[in-house]
């Protein structure tokens, strides 16, 4: 699984911890990390928590990585900005609990974090034990064991009324503010770690006429 890291620019100062967290748990299982930043507060590049919708948007969509980590102070709005675009299910996600039943009950590929609110001592090992049960347990079995067949169920229903609602992500980004989607995609090691992974010709094009 090719996992894509994404700060806002009130955290950015948090990207190295969150990033060592990451990469110490994710790797050891055999799946790869992408660091988008923001990088630090002074980034030339800054994201604002739609921006990073924005991006984790067209990462998911077009196939340059499979799941996002991204969050803001409380998580909160960035979980909104996630969810507003198609192709994306992002979880709001506090603790390994909802890591584990966001992974097995609604099976999305994104999560939101707060990395403000309650991020005091002991926050990287909080951190560490998210990702363990977020990647290290597999996703969509269900939980508990006596609901996976509704659940699973019910999974399938969202997709299809997801699909029904949601229009293509090209055509959403083409209608929103251009320098906006301009900024989401305008970080130093951008270029670098999206065109060598896209999958989607249509938005890497599109991605091409904003650089």
């Amino acid at each position: 699984m090719k996992i894509a890291l994404i700060n806002e620019n009130s955290q950015a100062a948090k990207n190295g911890v969150i990033l060592a967290a990451l990469k110490k748990v994710v790797e050891p299982m055999g799946h790869t990390v992408d660091n988008y930043g923001m990088y630090a507060p002074d980034d030339a590049a800054q994201l604002t928590y739609v921006q990073c919708g924005i991006l984790g948007a067209l990462l998911l969509n077009s196939g340059a990585a499979d799941f996002v980590v991204t969050g803001c102070g409380t998580g909160e709005g960035a979980m909104l900005a996630m969810n507003s675009f198609p192709g994306v299910i992002c979880g709001h996600v506090e603790d390994p609990v909802d890591a584990y039943t966001f992974a097995h009950v609604n099976d999305g590929n994104a999560v939101a974090m707060p990395f403000a609110k309650g991020f005091g001592w002991g926050g990287e090992l909080n951190l560490e034990y998210v990702f363990e049960k977020l990647f290290g347990f597999g996703h969509g079995q269900g939980y508990p064991p006596e609901r996976v067949e509704p659940e699973m169920r019910n999974k399938r229903i969202l997709d299809e009324v997801r699909a029904k609602t949601l229009r293509p992500l090209i055509e959403c980004l083409k209608d929103i503010d251009q320098d906006l989607v301009k900024g989401a995609v305008a970080g130093a090691e951008f270029q670098k770690l999206f065109f060598s992974s896209c999958r989607d010709e249509a938005l890497a094009a599109y991605i091409k006429t904003l650089l």
